[in-house]
Order: structure tokens, then sequence, then C-alpha cells
């Protein structure tokens, strides 16, 4: 199935706040369990948060390793707003700083930076080379970086099942973003040519569930 590229940002506030008010618990816990079992000496240090969105894997994130900060980067200002109350609560909340910008232009503010995270912002980006530069340029040598993102389905009718599966009950402009976003995802060997392209070889990528791809390496 052809990949089918969807908008880079989510710029319509409703869509963001149902985004920032829905339950993502489980993938999102998923995530951090993820990077804790490939990189299990991880304890601190300053982290990148690329596509924070609302700024939930940020949090749950900092909440995981109470001796991290986070730095999260979006694009989108109504991501960012939508997610300020929740934010605004969360204990982790003096540990995570978000900032507004797009990439390539916007970059962290504490770069270089030791540990890079990104989770669902692949297969946003028109090009997926932006990612992988970005995370060249605000890292070092020996940088941790983790990303998780949607793996593309083989078919339509796939795309039908998995929505179905996870979105049944969800607001329509959920369930039509799922699936949109299913349609745009890279598969795993589409993402591996990505990352030899980029001279991150030594990178691995792996699918981790029926909907969800991880790469993950050290710079």
């Amino acid at each position: 199935m052809e990949r089918r590229p969807e908008p880079e940002l989510m710029l319509d506030p409703a869509q963001a706040r149902a985004y920032a008010e829905a339950d993502f618990s489980a993938p999102h816990e998923h995530f951090v369990d993820l990077f804790a079992e490939r990189f299990p000496g991880w304890v601190d240090g300053l982290v990148l948060d690329l596509g924070c969105g609302p700024g939930d894997v940020s949090l749950r994130f900092a909440a995981r390793y109470p001796a991290c900060i986070v730095h999260g980067i979006d694009g989108s200002s109504a991501m960012l707003a939508a997610g300020e109350e929740i934010r605004r609560a969360h204990p982790a909340a003096p540990r995570v700083r978000l900032h507004q910008g797009v990439l390539p232009d916007a970059s962290g503010p504490g770069a270089p930076y030791p540990t890079i995270i990104s989770n669902s912002l692949l297969h946003h980006l028109p090009d997926p080379r932006v990612l992988w530069a970005v995370i060249r340029r605000d890292g070092a040598p020996g940088t941790d970086v983790f990303v998780m993102d949607l793996c593309r389905p083989a078919s339509p009718e796939r795309v039908d099942a998995l929505v179905a599966a996870y979105a049944n009950d969800a607001p329509e402009v959920l369930r039509g973003d799922f699936e949109n976003s299913l349609y745009a995802a890279f598969t795993v060997d589409e993402v591996r040519a990505q990352l030899d392209a980029a001279g991150l070889e030594s990178f691995r990528v792996e699918a981790v569930s029926d909907r969800h791809l991880v790469a993950w390496g050290r710079l």
C-alpha cells in the first residue's frame, strides 16, 4: 500500500483539544517502557522530545526518571495550548519545558542533548530526512536516540481493522486522524532505508506492536 501523506501540523484548536484530552496512556506508557528496555542503564540527564504535542509523553518520561529535565519542541501552538492545563497540574511539570517551533528551523535550547526522544512525529513529516538530520544536529557523539511511530499497514482493509480496534469509540475527529496517520506512516523497511541514508547504519528498527515501530541507537 502506497504512503498517503497528511498535514505536518495539527493547527485546528478543536482537533488539538480532542487529541490532548484523549486517553493515550497505554501507548504513551508503552513508549517509556520500550525506552527503558533499550536503555536499561539510563538514569538522568537533559532530554529533547521532538514533536512533543501537548506534552503527555514528556511528562510521563519525566515522571519515570525523576532526575531528568525534558525540553519539548512542537510546531503547533494549538497543540501546546491544548495541553497547558494538564501540564500545570502534573507533578513532573517543573522539569518539563515545552517550546513552539517548526523543524528543521527550530532547535532545542539545550543542544547538544545527551538523549533525544520522539513519538509519532515521523509520519507527519513530508520529508522524513528532516527528523534524522535534526537528531544529528541537536545530538552529539554518544547521544541516546529513541523514536517511536506508527507503522503503515499493508492494505486499506488492515487500516479499517486497526481503526475499528483502537478508535471505534473515539470522537470522529480522532478516528479520522488515526486513519490518516496510518496511511501516512512508514514501514519498517522504509525507516531502515532512511536511517542508512542518514548515516545511522548502527541504529536498529523493528515493529513492536500491530501498529507501532521503534528506531533506536547511539550517535
